[in-house]
């Protein structure tokens, strides 16, 4: 337990049974009236964004989020195996915790796994990876100008808009937040 006077940002709560991040915290002290604080929460599952008010000095329960550096092995049905880097643990996390990071997850690549109580909650990727294109159409001689783009499939199975003048087999930088091309990656 915590008061409101402890809030931080990064801090989780359990608010009716659900867990919120802290987004943004202000603390209010009006010239008439008690203080209050006012807090941006995120919800750690949906990631439904809500703004709530709280009292000054009222009891929040917080939650303890563990973060652990682990490694992605392999795909095993609907499951994703993660590998623990230091105790060499596996675990399997379900494809609705992975959700849109199993879009830029390679074989032995490092994410961090945020677990509540033993439970995985969701998946931090490095916010961009490079990524090889498999497939996409050729382009035109000529197709320079950076006004067009085509579809493109990752390595991942993935599929974003790149640049016209890009090729199969090309290695490219790619946002994971939004899956958008950042650039060419020369080897």
């Amino acid at each position: 337990m915590a008061t409101t006077n402890d809030l931080k940002n990064g801090l989780v709560l359990r608010i009716d049974g659900q867990l919120w991040t802290v987004v943004q915290f202000q603390h209010v002290k009006p010239g008439k009236g008690p203080a209050f604080v006012r807090t941006t929460l995120k919800n750690v599952l949906s990631g439904k964004v809500v703004d709530r008010t709280f009292n000054a000095g009222v009891k929040v329960e917080t939650a303890n989020v563990d973060k652990r550096e682990m490694q992605y092995l392999y795909k095993d049905g609907d499951n994703f195996v993660f590998m623990d880097i230091v105790t060499y643990d596996q675990e399997h996390i379900s494809q609705d915790v992975v959700g849109d990071a199993a879009h830029f997850l390679l074989e032995n690549q490092n994410a961090i796994i945020a677990t509540n109580d033993g439970v995985p909650l969701y998946i931090e990727l490095p916010t961009s990876v490079v990524l090889e294109i498999t497939y996409t159409e050729p382009g035109l001689q000529g197709d320079r100008s950076s006004a067009g783009t085509k579809p493109a499939t990752l390595e991942t199975g993935y599929e974003i808009q790149v640049p016209l003048f890009l090729e199969t087999g090309t290695k490219v930088k790619v946002d994971t937040r939004d899956g958008s091309y950042l650039g060419r990656v020369n080897d």
